[in-house]
């Protein structure tokens, strides 16, 4: 495990290299593109559990934390869309130097959307998705609700509408603890899936609480889109808490193995 800075285009972004083990074959490059607020600290232990795993069998994966987010440079007022994208772009060209030419996107929760929107631009061979969001405008008005919670508990505040329109005015947000600037917001708003190239595997998987689950009817919806237009996506449902939501630190053992059985049936 290699944690270092790499130069970002706002700032230094802190991003930990998990370097293929000594003597396995390469099988490419995985940049993780993490969760969004909370979301990425709940889920950053399963991300090094399974980074750790893949790391072993012959990946190196790289995580980082995206600019406004984490150890990276600026606070969370400054992140936006448009920087994180150029980010994943920097953390994609840094692979490739080490001589990762085949890489995955690995991306959990929004930072599925943010993964499927960067798929050809970083020119991917590979999308592995967990649990990710698919309606930046629902994302968005879900973490808006923590808000209008905390407020209720002090007795008042605003209703959605008018958060909406304090956004829209170019107000920023403190949601619970994080400041929401509105361009961020806005970006949120118009985010929804990016069909990939047909030439991209998608590995989609998504955590249930019974064995007999299947996909959400969103998730089915996307998946027999892009399967139309010629993509081919591979869903699985697996057994498992929702770590990136829970109240403590979880982990979902299911979920860690059959990613790498995935990643590893298909070593591009």
């Amino acid at each position: 495990m290699e944690p270092f800075f790499l130069a970002g285009s706002r700032g230094a972004l802190f991003v930990v290299y998990h370097p293929p083990s000594t003597g396995c074959r390469e099988c490419g490059g995985v940049l993780y593109v993490p969760p969004f607020a909370e979301e990425m600290n709940k889920a950053r232990r399963m991300a090094t559990l399974q980074a750790r795993r893949m790391a072993e069998s012959g990946f190196g994966v790289l995580i980082p934390d995206l600019y406004g987010t984490g150890d990276s440079a600026g606070d969370f007022a400054d992140a936006r869309w448009a920087i994180w994208q150029d980010d994943l772009m920097r953390c994609a060209e840094w692979l490739r130097q080490r001589g990762h030419e085949r890489l995955t996107l690995w991306g959990v929760r929004l930072g599925g959307l943010l993964a499927m929107d960067r798929v050809e631009p970083v020119v991917a061979a590979r999308l592995l998705l967990w649990q990710s969001v698919l309606s930046g405008q629902r994302f968005l008005h879900q973490f808006l609700r923590l808000r209008l919670t905390a407020d209720r508990f002090k007795g008042g505040g605003d209703s959605m509408g008018q958060l909406q329109q304090k956004l829209a005015a170019g107000q920023s947000l403190e949601v619970a603890g994080y400041e929401l600037h509105p361009e961020l917001a806005s970006a949120l708003e118009q985010a929804c899936p990016v069909t990939p190239p047909t030439q991209v595997r998608v590995d989609w998987f998504e955590v249930a609480g019974t064995a007999d689950a299947g996909l959400s009817p969103a998730s089915q919806r996307v998946v027999e889109t892009w399967r139309t237009a010629g993509v081919a996506v591979h869903p699985q449902t697996v057994i498992g808490d929702a770590f990136w939501a829970t109240q403590e630190i979880a982990e979902a053992p299911t979920l860690l193995d059959a990613t790498l059985m995935a990643v590893l049936d298909k070593a591009l």
